[in-house]
Parts: structure tokens; C-alpha cells; sequence
């Protein structure tokens, strides 16, 4: 399977050349996910070179919208060029939750006819794989922060960049690298590593247990979770005013 990536306007079009079955599924997935971590104004996948093996491998497509449904909530568009392949999308209820379009044009028309995305301001930076990072990182955190006039969000989103970059460093060999965002009124906190094993809930559930860094996240943000990648994975924190400690 072969992916050709192209950059239109702030759009990224993929264009997958190959047979999606069992054994190109994930790297379809992850290629589509990593796109959309990039933050371009949409994704648009034309299947016009796509051969499937079996029908059920179409959800590949509701799969990768799912993961970034909630961060970085990039949309996700499907061309499908013949009839024939429309029907196999609706019949498969992919198009119940992807949009489908007969053409790259039509899709980048219906881009053009929603309402201007909201502003986002951005800052990554790679972190060496050293507890150095720990401070670094809490120092992104407080200078972006102010930079966005968040500062109330600053607190807990340095618990948070904290405790995500100390858990690459714990558990993996990889270096970390920091993702913060800021798209009124939310903040997002995420890092990357290159390991692809999801950041799970696995401390003890027993009396007086020490709750882990993952479950004190869970109790200061909005919501969390995991994103694949093909390089490995993004864990990321979603913050609202309400998260203000």
C-alpha cells in the first residue's frame, strides 16, 4: 500500500494506492491520523486507487474519524468517485459518519461553504529524552500560556505537561515532544513518543494506593486519551475554563 500525500490551500489529500485488507488496515489508519495531527483546514482521502478485499475493512475510514474526533478535530472527507463505491460506503454505514463526495472539487467546495475554522495558536518543541525536559517544558507552558492571555489555565496545564512528558521518559526509550494549543477557550496539552503502546489507567485499586500521574489527569481536564500515529503515539489533555485551579 502506498499513500501519496499532497498540500492543497491547507488541505492535505491523501491518495491510497493499494488493497486495503488486514494487513494495510492499521497503516491506512495511522497514515490518515498523522495527517490530520498536523492541523491542516481538512483531510481528503480519494479512494480512486483503492482496491478492498472485503467491505468491512471500509471502516478503517470511521476509525480514524473517531480518533480525532475529539483533538485535533480535523474533518475527515472520503471521495469516492463511482457509484459503485458511494453505495459500498453508505451500505457499510461509513457515510453515516464521514462525509462522501464525488470528487476532490466537491469536497473542497464543501470546506469553502462551512463557517471559517476558529483561530488556533500552536507551539511544539522536541525535548530531549533527559529529566531537563520536566522544566522545559513547564516553561512552554507558562511562556505560551501568557503569550495567549490563558494565564488561568497555567497551573494546571503544567501539572499536565509534567506528568505527560515524565511518562514517556518512565516508559519509553523515546524522546518527547511537547504540543500545545490554544483555540478559545480550551487548551490542549499532548505529547508524541515513538512507542506504540496506548498511556493507560493501571495503578492499584487498592485502599490508599498512590493515584497515578494518568489518573490525576483525568480528574483535572475535560477529557483525554490516545491517538496513533505511524511513528508512534500522541497522548494529549484537553483543558477548559472549568480546569482552572
Amino acid at each position: 500500500m502506498e499513500v501519496a500525500s499532497q498540500a492543497v490551500d491547507d488541505v492535505t489529500v491523501l491518495r491510497p494506492c493499494g488493497v486495503l485488507d488486514s494487513d494495510t488496515y492499521r497503516s491506512v489508519r495511522d497514515t490518515i491520523i498523522k495527517a490530520a495531527l498536523d492541523e491542516p483546514r481538512g483531510v481528503v482521502v480519494d479512494l480512486a486507487g483503492l482496491r478492498v478485499s472485503a467491505e468491512s475493512a471500509l471502516a478503517v475510514f470511521t476509525s480514524a474519524a473517531w480518533y480525532v474526533e475529539r483533538w485535533p478535530q480535523v474533518p475527515i472527507m472520503l471521495v469516492a468517485d463511482s457509484s459503485p463505491a458511494r453505495s459500498a460506503l453508505a451500505r457499510n454505514g461509513v457515510a453515516r459518519y464521514v462525509p462522501v463526495y464525488a470528487s476532490v472539487r466537491a469536497a473542497f467546495d464543501a470546506l469553502a461553504d462551512g463557517c471559517p475554522p476558529p483561530a488556533r495558536w500552536r507551539v511544539r518543541a522536541e525535548l530531549p529524552c533527559t529529566v531537563a525536559s520536566l522544566q522545559r517544558a513547564r516553561d512552554l507552558v507558562a511562556e505560551s500560556l501568557t503569550a495567549w492571555s490563558a494565564p488561568e489555565l497555567i497551573p494546571t496545564a503544567k501539572v499536565v505537561a509534567t506528568t505527560l512528558v515524565e511518562n514517556v521518559l518512565v516508559h519509553t526509550q523515546s524522546s518527547p515532544t511537547l504540543l500545545l494549543e490554544f483555540k478559545e477557550p480550551t487548551v490542549t496539552v499532548a505529547v508524541t513518543d515513538a512507542d506504540p503502546r496506548p498511556a493507560g489507567l493501571r495503578e492499584s485499586a487498592a485502599a490508599g494506593a498512590q493515584p497515578s500521574g494518568l489518573r490525576i489527569i483525568a480528574a483535572l481536564c475535560r477529557a483525554w486519551g490516545n491517538t496513533p500515529s505511524t511513528s508512534g503515539k500522541a497522548v494529549w489533555a484537553l483543558l477548559g475554563p472549568e480546569n482552572a485551579l
